[in-house]
């Protein structure tokens, strides 16, 4: 299998966090890709017509897309339970909440790099950290029990996302208000599947 990919996308780590978590690394070679909304590689459109990494090759089938989808298939693929059934709601909204401030970090992000200076909506950067900001405080609140529970996918996606937070905007703060959800974060980025995808540069 071939994963296009790119080593600064938090969505991308999500997938090779698991390929870590799951002993699958060996059997996935990257693909490296430079992309953006308005630049995007053909590798990456033939791969997803969204245009959009990551992407996962296969030998015996279509390409698929989403790191949602690409996870839910490889633990497939590696029996690995990430996606228990008795807690599997939970588990995708967990996941779902990590994607969503994922989301809303990369829309912060092209707002101050892909528009010119008098274009920016300083208004539209805020919405997206409010966005950001609620979801911890649920996090902080209503999540940590399921936090301390055994791995899943939904808390490897939420330690993807802080460490995207951290990376590209650790001004902001969000361990403040959040005791919590920061002392889980610190145990869990110490694993060495996420030591092995944090991102550089």
């Amino acid at each position: 299998m071939q994963l296009v990919s790119s080593p600064l996308s938090p969505f991308v780590r999500k997938v090779r966090a698991l390929l870590h978590e799951t002993g699958l690394a060996d059997q996935v070679t990257e693909i490296p890709v430079t992309t953006s909304p308005l630049d995007t590689p053909p590798e990456v459109i033939s791969a997803n017509p969204l245009g959009r990494i990551p992407a996962l090759l296969r030998d015996d089938g279509p390409a698929i897309y989403d790191s949602r989808v690409i996870c839910r298939y490889l633990d497939a693929q590696a029996g690995a339970g990430l996606y228990p059934e008795a807690r599997l709601w939970d588990v995708l909204t967990l996941e779902a909440t990590a994607d969503g401030i994922m989301d809303s970090c990369v829309l912060m992000i092209y707002e101050t790099r892909l528009r010119a200076e008098g274009a920016r909506s300083e208004a539209w950067v805020e919405a997206q950290w409010a966005k950001i900001a609620r979801a911890l405080d649920a996090l902080e609140a209503r999540w940590m029990s399921h936090l301390a529970g055994p791995l899943d996918m939904g808390q490897i996606a939420l330690a993807c996302a802080l460490g995207y937070i951290d990376f590209r905007f650790d001004a902001r703060g969000w361990r403040t208000g959040h005791p919590a959800l920061a002392a889980w974060y610190e145990g869990i980025a110490a694993r060495d599947s996420m030591a092995r995808t944090a991102p550089m540069g």
